[in-house]
């Protein structure tokens, strides 16, 4: 509408404009956020005409508002939304503008409701929201779908940078907003295939990743990844890195769930053979007597994973080949050690591992007893060994051949309580007898 509309048109246009936008908020309010879910279903369906309309029309700035109410909506839906899915799949995973401006919608909304009882519900719903988005565009080539019309060349929109810088004020908004511990082991999980792949300078994650370094346990290895790719790809100095990374290995470690994500990191943390022998012989050690109480299915990682650090770590084979000690000898290892320089494990054996040789499931005490022979295999993949559990253990045994019959009770016995001679206890019922005597 220019300067020159006539008065009673601009009347008109504006009276329009409202009804319009009456129309939008009937739809987001009455339908969208508290309609049936194939209520909801249309209203979505109505709302993204009415933004493609708006692209259409050169209207940038309705359609991103139009846009930016939706998400807004979307987001308060309960988990799980139907609805909230359905915009992914249709327009966020489909169009690169649609994923633009919802990127810049999202960042909107976190600015605004900071101080928002909705603030963990809009915190779960956008990381499921945008979990799907893994690939970002590369090359302004690669930016084609487009839910308006194309954009001019020199649009902002064809420019993959202008999108990834986009996508990490988004995310580095989510950030900045009161994390509940779920919500921080979801973003460290997406992290790696959900989130770096969108950061132009990912080491503006750097305090976050040391926080949750810090803050131990699962969390603690699920910061695991992201914190060594800053430290291998941006020079991150991070020097407590090892000693933090020492204090994991605890008793919970080998019974936790995240215990073959961490064995496949803590291969690559300790793969350098520029690492102090004395770091290295800590973290043999310590895992080694760990493993004393740990189940089947992590020992078989822990033999391996010891076998490769040493073949790397020629100067920790002296903890395999020291002489046993006399009686009351004590280990010099300190296992309540922080620094993982200091515990002398260098001066220790691994007679934890020795002693795995006699352990009752076979399989470990074949493993175990490869560290006894010489050291001819050039290493092991232990990938081979994380996918054990307790069902692989069992379907193995029950997948084998029995080459002998193994013994068991051949005659059935006709009394249980009494003996064959009438009117005599046997032992059992002797001792069942006593048991009610004594009641």
């Amino acid at each position: 509408m220019s300067k020159s509309t006539p008065e009673a048109e601009a009347v008109i246009v504006k009276w329009l404009k409202a009804r319009y936008q009456d129309y939008v908020e009937v739809l987001l309010e009455l339908y969208l956020q508290n309609g049936e879910e194939a209520e909801q279903s249309t209203a979505l369906t109505l709302l993204m005409r009415l933004v493609k309309q708006d692209l259409q029309d050169e209207d940038d700035k309705a359609a991103k508002k139009t846009l930016e109410k939706l998400v807004s909506r979307l987001l308060l839906l309960p988990e799980g939304s139907s609805t909230r899915e359905e915009f992914g799949e249709k327009y966020l995973q489909v169009y690169d503008d649609i994923r633009f401006y919802t990127f810049e919608a999202i960042a909107s909304i976190f600015s605004s409701h900071q101080d928002s009882s909705s603030l963990p519900l809009f915190t779960t719903n956008t990381l499921t929201l945008l979990s799907p988005l893994t690939n970002p565009p590369t090359t302004p080539s690669s930016i084609t779908s487009f839910h308006g019309p194309p954009p001019p060349s020199k649009s902002h929109l064809l420019s993959h940078n202008a999108h990834k810088t986009t996508a990490q004020t988004t995310w580095l908004a989510l950030l900045r907003t009161p994390l509940t511990p779920a919500h921080r082991k979801t973003l460290l999980t997406l992290l790696t295939p959900s989130i770096l792949p969108w950061l132009t300078r990912p080491e503006l994650l750097m305090d976050f990743l040391t926080d949750s370094y810090n803050a131990g346990g699962s969390t603690s290895l699920l910061a695991l990844s992201g914190l060594f790719y800053l430290m291998r790809t941006k020079n991150l100095d991070y020097p407590s890195f090892y000693p933090k990374l020492y204090s994991l290995l605890d008793a919970d470690l080998l019974h936790s769930k995240h215990r073959s994500k961490f064995f496949r990191l803590l291969d690559v943390f300790m793969s350098s053979s520029h690492l102090p022998a004395a770091l290295v012989a800590s973290f043999i050690k310590r895992l080694s007597r760990l493993s004393l109480l740990a189940p089947p299915a992590a020992i078989v990682v822990v033999v391996p994973w010891a076998y490769n650090m040493f073949k790397r770590h020629p100067a920790c084979t002296f903890m395999l080949h020291r002489e046993n000690h006399a009686a009351g000898y004590v280990d010099p290892f300190d296992m309540s050690e922080a620094d993982p320089t200091k515990t002398r494990a260098i001066e220790s054996s691994v007679w934890e591992l020795e002693t795995l040789a006699g352990h009752y499931h076979p399989n470990v005490a074949t493993l175990a007893g490869v560290l006894g022979e010489q050291f001819t295999k050039r290493g092991y993949e232990v990938e081979d060994f994380l996918g054990m559990g307790y069902k692989t253990i069992i379907d193995a045994e029950l997948a084998k051949d029995i080459k002998k019959a193994p013994v068991i009770e051949y005659e059935i016995p006709r009394h249980i309580f009494t003996s064959e001679e009438e009117g005599e206890l046997s032992t059992l019922g002797t001792l069942m007898g006593k048991v009610f005597e004594s009641r």
